[in-house]
């Protein structure tokens, strides 16, 4: 099979042939029909602390057709249409059951689908209904993403809800909270590129002022955020929260930082904000994700600016670490 893998810290991704995958007892396998290019992705590439390894294959978020299922395999058939959840679990334990799969003793972070094919377990398929297409299919984990941190943070509707970064998560963000009731949304970022679609996708007000985005953001809310929703991963943006957060608001973080960011405390503390965090998500999560798209929400389709092909990942990748104005690319093995 053609693959796109891993070759090392700050060196472009490579297009090769892989054996194909041969599904052990309890795996089946995908044939990948769509798979979204994650920021998360691009950091794995630059930053150690990931782990990734030569010969890796990247590709957290994709969607395909069942091809081969191992004899254990069960729940599944061949023809299936799947968007696959990628977090690895045993999928019987306590915290499996509850669906809360990432505190599972086995848990792990599913790849594979920079690829024509993929290997998973039954348990993380879920299957697509009839009127939901791959590329839907390949949208849910973000969906999924940005639904815990809202569910997370208590949002309550009539919320002033402030987001910042208008990357797919940030723009997920601002769909749920206008999906959930927010009174008013307003997208922060640092370009303008973003603009429409953040306003397609449910904000009221779309914030670009480098000189003062504290105050413009005000402004533009109409005075403090009850929950800001970081959606970067920068340093320096929760102290930024910090001031744009009514007293006893939330800060939510959902921004991927791996550097260290020191924070003003104190500024929090006379505040009595809250700082919560939030990864991965849950299953029932990741279905009511596939279940507002199978009900019809359009918006979410707004993420989606390019299709590519397996062999142009390479380039389109290395394009993206750069800010353009694209914003979720889907791959089409």
């Amino acid at each position: 099979m053609k693959a796109v893998t891993f070759q090392a810290l700050h060196t472009p991704l490579a297009y090769e042939s892989l054996p194909d995958p041969t599904p052990a007892a309890d795996q089946v396998v995908i044939k990948v029909g769509r798979c979204g290019i994650c920021g998360s992705d691009l950091h794995m590439t630059e930053d150690a602390t990931y782990g990734c390894q030569h010969g890796d294959v990247l590709g957290h978020e994709f969607a395909g057709e069942v091809v081969a299922l191992g004899r254990e395999a069960e729940g599944l058939k061949s023809g299936d249409l799947v968007s696959v959840i990628p977090l690895m679990s045993c999928g019987h334990c306590e915290h499996c059951r509850k669906g809360e799969v990432q505190w599972c003793s086995d848990f792990g972070l599913q790849g594979g689908g920079y690829a024509e094919y993929a290997l998973t377990r039954p348990n993380q398929c879920i299957r697509l209904p009839q009127d939901v297409s791959l590329a839907d299919g390949a949208i849910i984990e973000p969906l999924a993403v940005a639904l815990h941190g809202v569910n997370l943070s208590g949002m309550q509707p009539g919320d002033k809800v402030l987001v910042l970064g208008a990357g797919p998560i940030g723009l997920a963000v601002a769909f749920w909270a206008r999906r959930f009731g927010a009174s008013k949304v307003a997208v922060q970022d640092v370009a303008e590129f973003q603009r429409q679609r953040a306003l397609g996708m449910g904000a009221d007000v779309f914030v670009v002022d480098p000189q003062d985005p504290i105050g413009s953001a005000e402004a533009g809310l109409g005075g403090k955020a009850d929950v800001v929703f970081e959606c970067v991963g920068i340093p320096g943006l929760i102290d930024q929260a910090v001031q744009q957060v009514r007293n006893r608001g939330t800060i939510l973080l959902l921004g991927l930082c791996t550097r260290p960011d020191p924070i003003n405390s104190f500024a929090m503390l006379q505040k009595e904000a809250r700082l919560v965090t939030s990864a991965f998500f849950t299953r029932q999560e990741y279905e009511a994700a596939l279940d507002a798209l199978a009900q019809g929400a359009m918006e979410p389709r707004l993420l989606v600016t390019d299709t590519i092909s397996l062999a142009d990942t390479p380039e389109v990748f290395e394009s993206l670490k750069r800010r353009t104005s694209q914003c979720k690319v889907l791959i089409a093995p």
